[in-house]
């Protein structure tokens, strides 16, 4: 097991109508509160009008910045920022998925930053201060609510790049799992791919003597992957989307990751993905992850054998453990396309004249090879697209 700090500082507020706290929340942080949020979906579902009437009712004085949209642009993110330094704002209310989280969390960093804020996500610059953000989550996913990552699109050349840093966590999350009744099938599944995926990076590890941490990322991959099929079916079941919502979180705060170096490779090689093509995150994970896995699987065996008998109870093949490795990476592919995920950059409509394009800008200037479990080089990158098609 590695040295590690566990630092998880985001309150959580849990249940059914916890909405409804949002005002008096926010008034402990600021003064003036900048409530940002994405499309027509809140104010279509009446959650936009309960939150307004939270802030009202606790007095807090707020302004509003909507249009987020999946995959964060920089170009709202300065918006936001210009809006935040002109009118005073103390603190970011976002309400939203993954993607105005992460747009607030950026607002949040550029605001007291005297330079360009993609400076964070070029790596010139580190940040030291920002606008407290607090969280109303309506789409079990990405784990930004209580995360200490914050990625976001540059348009002028389709880069998407991402911060990693303990002043990106929110402040509180609050998580009422009724809020992801009306969510479509299609964004429910890719959420759960991207909550499995930010699992899978931290268990692929050639760490020994993690076994308790082992045991979390099992455990929570069975219970996404049992839950999700009955969401599928039944998507008002409150304990099947509470479980959801609260693995998306546990996912991602950095748990399951104690003692134990992650790879990370097949996030980066899926952003290039939908940076330059718009796709869902998670459909994208979908696709990258299986051919990533077949493409590094030998390197450690037994690790892949024991993810396919402990989470996918695959029978254990004594005479050929790799069988038993392909089996579960077989059965992951299998639940993907069992809740509706492409599996194929084909199904994505994705063209074969760009891989070489995304491998490049996959592997960063000055960056050495990409990933831990198999540092890759630019070569590998384009070999793993290849799998995807």
């Amino acid at each position: 097991m590695e040295n590690f700090e566990f630092y998880s500082p985001t309150r959580i507020i849990f249940g059914r109508g916890t909405e409804e706290k949002a005002g008096e929340l926010a008034r402990e942080y600021g003064k003036k509160v900048l409530l940002h949020y994405g499309g027509g979906s809140i104010k279509k579902y009446g959650l936009y009008d309960r939150v307004v009437q939270s802030l009202r009712e606790a007095g807090v004085d707020f302004m509003e910045l909507g249009g987020v949209e999946p995959n964060p642009r920089l170009g709202l993110v300065q918006e936001g920022i210009r809006i935040c330094r002109e009118n005073n704002i103390d603190f970011i209310l976002a309400v939203g998925g993954g993607s105005v989280i992460d747009s607030a969390k950026a607002i949040s960093l550029g605001v007291p930053y005297q330079g360009d804020v993609w400076d964070f996500f070029m790596g010139k610059a580190l940040p030291e201060k920002n606008l407290p953000v607090g969280v109303v989550l309506t789409i079990p996913a990405a784990g930004s609510e209580a995360s200490n990552s914050v990625v976001i699109t540059k348009e002028e050349g389709l880069l998407k790049r991402s911060c990693n840093n303990d002043i990106n966590r929110p402040v509180f999350a609050i998580m009422n799992p009724e809020i992801s009744f009306t969510l479509p099938p299609y964004q429910t599944a890719s959420g759960i791919v991207d909550m499995m995926a930010h699992i899978m990076e931290r268990y692929f590890t050639h760490q020994t003597d993690v076994g308790l941490t082992d045991g979390l990322c099992e455990s929570l991959l069975k219970a996404i992957i049992k839950n999700a099929l009955i969401v599928m079916e039944e998507p008002e079941n409150y304990n099947a989307r509470a479980e959801l919502m609260w693995a998306g979180t546990l996912a991602h705060n950095g748990i399951v990751g104690t003692g134990r170096i992650g790879d990370w490779a097949s996030h980066a090689i899926e952003h290039e993905l939908s940076a330059l093509y718009d796709v869902a995150h998670g459909a994208g994970l979908a696709v990258v992850f299986p051919a990533w896995m077949l493409y590094v699987y030998k390197h450690n065996i037994n690790r892949f054998a024991q993810f396919a008998v402990n989470v996918f109870n695959v029978d254990y093949d004594y005479a050929s453990p790799e069988k038993t490795a392909l089996e579960g990476i077989r059965q992951l592919k299998k639940f993907f396309q069992r809740i509706g995920m492409p599996t194929s950059l084909k199904e994505l409509n994705i063209p074969t004249d760009s891989l070489e394009e995304m491998a490049r800008k996959c592997k960063r200037p000055n960056q050495g090879k990409l990933g831990y479990f198999l540092p890759l080089t630019e070569e590998d990158i384009l070999a793993i697209y290849r799998l995807c098609l």
